[in-house]
């Protein structure tokens, strides 16, 4: 599904246009990464958690020529899904 489907989707289930549904849905993108960009964890009840997690700097190799090369250290985005979004996709 892309965004454009999301969109058509939320718009039908919601009887509003599609410019009111792209509205509705940058909205909620913008606050999911304006929370997690400062370190705030996005819980939605039933369809799950979204949160920052850090990954150490370790070592690694280059493939094309097999030197150890340092990564560093960095965040990432992990989602852990509720319990009602896994139970539904099983």
């Amino acid at each position: 599904m892309t965004k454009a489907d999301l969109i058509s989707r939320i718009a039908k289930d919601c009887n509003i246009t599609k410019a009111q549904a792209e509205k509705a849905l940058d909205g909620f993108v913008n606050g999911i990464t304006d929370a997690l960009s400062t370190g705030d964890k996005v819980t939605l009840v039933g369809f799950g958690t979204f949160s920052v997690g850090e990954r150490s700097e370790r070592e690694g190799r280059n493939p094309r020529t097999g030197e150890k090369i340092t990564i560093p250290a960095s965040k990432t985005v992990k989602f852990k899904p509720g319990k009602t979004l896994s139970e539904s996709v099983k």
